[in-house]
């Protein structure tokens, strides 16, 4: 008793250490925590902290719980039901490339179907933690496109609790077609019945849960999540689907806020100890094996994902840029890849699918934020017939409004209408830009001698603005950004 005391000690104190390290260099907790397990579970030479994974086998499945709970909690169900049809259908788009492709990939390698349905959800679902990091290390938190990847997040979410109420008679090895039909209606009929729960049981719920001392709405906040989490798994649903309903129900009563703020640390720790769990039960030695399959699944994912960006930026009118850092920033899979892969190794399923998926999302998780970072200059291989040709000039920015030098912008009209310094040489200009410091007039870029850069050169005038009919952007030199046109100013024409 007392050595696994020190052992899981020892291993989650390390997993902290490595993951403040990792996130120094800009690299997400859940492969830290992961490659913790790895490194020091049975399966690699060298120091064994626990010799037996299963001992963590409750406090892993609390993790999981806790989790999927909080997922349930925060997640923001008005602002999804009203956010319209485009951003469901570059959701649908998304999801669906990635889960299709996932699945061929599945069916390819020959694991058996159970095995694709679960290789389609590893690829399809990318960590919403990843992502979210990403858009505020890398500053796009302004950017156009970055309510739209949330939005693609969040139903995302949304999704995999259906997928997993799919997943649940899959893995619960229904026999006949009759009772893998029983058993998927058993699992959406408690999705169902949970939906109603949330739609007219949260007052109750509240009543249950509500107390004014904090303890002791911590305890029973978790002695709630816990049973429902039991009873989905009696009923031959993954606990994982009943925590998120619970999650859902919570978040429709008062208690919310409160709830939320009183999860997380429980989450942060449980989860942690979830994910240096399923890293204890890889082998090393498996990972050879799948080393190639993993490699495809990256290489797939990646294109799936550009593509997706390509799509979502055509439907919402952005240029190549955005289009880019939609594909990359949710590019990254983590946390509900490894749920997936949990329950696919508790139910017997092909022993290659933990080693496989932990390689997937170790490699991505390396490679999401390089990529993400590097977007402008895949951007570059975008052409313009995929989206809208307006926006060759300026495709390699991404609309935003933090600009730093608005204060500059003390024009937006002019009279003239011919770039000077051409006329003088008797040469000729593409478009037409305006310096909104000092009024001057010149060529764009795309011009042959690019006077309005030749300004910005001599007399460091941040901002400029199309002259174009239509056109409603202006550029930052400075800071290399596309500047939404400011509410009550009219774009020159």
């Amino acid at each position: 008793m007392h050595a696994d005391l020190v052992g899981l000690g020892a291993i989650v104190l390390i997993a902290g250490l490595v993951a403040r390290l990792g996130r120094r260099y800009g690299f997400p907790t859940v492969p830290c925590y992961m490659l913790v397990g790895i490194l020091l579970g049975p399966g690699t030479p060298g120091p064994v902290l626990i010799d037996h994974p299963e001992d963590l086998a409750i406090l892993a499945s609390l993790g999981l719980v806790l989790l999927l709970f909080h997922l349930g909690v925060e997640f923001p169900a008005e602002q999804v039901l009203g956010s319209g049809r485009r951003l469901f259908i570059a959701a649908g788009v998304y999801i669906g490339l990635n889960v299709t492709a996932g699945l061929a990939l599945g069916f390819a390698l020959g694991w058996g179907t159970s095995e694709a349905l679960v290789t389609g959800g590893a690829l399809g679902i990318s960590s919403s933690a990843i992502a979210t990091k990403l858009l505020i290390e890398l500053r796009r938190l302004t950017n156009a496109e970055t309510p739209i990847i949330l939005g693609i997040i969040v139903i995302e979410d949304m999704f995999l609790a259906f997928y997993l109420a799919l997943l649940s008679p899959v893995l619960n090895d229904s026999g006949s077609t009759a009772d893998f039909v029983v058993d998927l209606l058993v699992s959406f009929g408690f999705l169902v019945l949970l939906f109603a729960m949330a739609r007219f049981g949260a007052r109750a719920i509240a009543l249950v849960l509500n107390s004014r001392e904090d303890e002791l709405l911590a305890i029973l906040m978790v002695g709630l999540v816990v049973l429902v989490a039991g009873i989905a798994l009696e009923v031959g649903v993954s606990e994982a689907i009943g925590a998120l309903m619970i999650g859902l129900v919570v978040s429709r009563t008062s208690l919310k806020d409160r709830v939320e703020q009183l999860v997380m640390p429980l989450r942060d720790v449980f989860a942690a100890i979830f994910f240096v769990s399923f890293g204890l039960t890889i082998d090393v030695g498996d990972l050879g094996s799948v080393a190639l399959p993993a490699a495809v699944a990256v290489v797939i994912t990646v294109c799936t994902n550009l593509t997706a960006g390509i799509v979502t930026a055509r439907l919402f009118g952005f240029n190549q840029r955005a289009a880019t850092n939609i594909g990359l920033t949710v590019l990254g899979r983590g946390e509900f890849s490894l749920i997936l892969a949990t329950l696919a190794i508790a139910a017997g399923l092909d022993e290659r699918i933990g080693p496989f998926v932990a390689l997937y999302v170790l490699v991505l998780a390396i490679a999401a934020p390089l990529l993400a970072a590097q977007s402008r200059h895949f951007a570059r291989f975008v052409p313009d017939r995929l989206l809208r040709s307006r926006y060759r000039y300026v495709r390699a920015e991404t609309m935003s409004t933090s600009c730093t030098h608005q204060d500059q912008m003390h024009y937006t009209e002019t009279d003239i209408d011919v770039c000077q310094e051409c006329v003088d040489i008797g040469s000729t200009w593409v478009q037409l830009r305006l310096c909104m410091k000092c009024g001057y007039v010149g060529c764009c870029d795309d011009s042959p001698h690019k006077h309005t850069s030749a300004h910005y050169e001599r007399e460091h005038h941040p901002v400029i603005q199309s002259l174009e009919p239509g056109a409603d952007w202006q550029y930052c030199y400075v800071d290399e950004i596309l500047v939404r046109q400011p509410l009550g100013r009219a774009s020159s024409s």
